[in-house]
Order: structure tokens, then sequence, then C-alpha cells
């Protein structure tokens, strides 16, 4: 077995399961879609897509990723964004989303 930075088979880096009742299940990926993260492993943690924080019925913060694309998008770049951010996990402390990586709305009033 080959270790995965001597291998050129990126294989594992990545699939899509074409047979998912579900897909697609996040709009937007621009990319071939990598169901790999599936289920986020950066959940618990900080990260920089974009979610929403709810109340469970517990009175825990809960993060909602389901508007989130990064780690869906392509098999590359989803792999490289999942290891980037596990490099060096923070745990979520239930705080809003960090505003630098808020969406920033175009201005239109410029003609």
């Amino acid at each position: 077995m080959q270790p995965k930075d001597l291998t050129d088979n990126e294989a594992y880096k990545g699939f899509t399961n074409s047979d998912c009742p579900f897909l697609p299940c996040h709009a937007g990926v621009k990319r071939e879609f990598n169901c790999l993260f599936c289920y986020c492993p950066l959940i618990a943690y900080e990260c920089p897509g974009p979610y929403q924080v709810f109340t469970d019925a517990n009175g825990l913060q809960r993060k909602d990723c389901s508007s989130c694309t990064l780690p869906h998008d392509g098999y590359r770049a989803s792999w490289a964004f999942i290891q980037k951010w596990l490099a060096r996990p923070v745990i979520w402390d239930g705080h809003a989303q960090d505003p630098r990586y808020l969406p920033r709305k175009k201005d239109h009033s410029a003609s």
C-alpha cells in the first residue's frame, strides 16, 4: 500500500454516490459532487462555511450547515478544505458565524 503523499491515485479524496435518493442535497456545487463528507467532520469545530445557529429542544446551540457546499464542491477542493481545517481544529463554542466569513452583499448603487 502506498502512502497518500506518494500515490497518483486520488480516489480516496472523494466519490459521488449517484444512487443516493437525496442527491443533489446542496445547490450550487460547481465541480463533481463529493459525497465523502456527507456528514461534515467540522460540525463541532470552527470553520468558514456558511452556517446558521439554532437552539435545539434541550437548549443547546447547534450549527445548521445545510447551505454549505465547501465539503462537497469537487474532490480535490473539498478534501483540501477539510484537511486544512482539521489540521488545527478549534472547538466551536456556539457563537454565530464570524462576520469575515459571511457572504458579502453586492453594491448595485454604483452605475
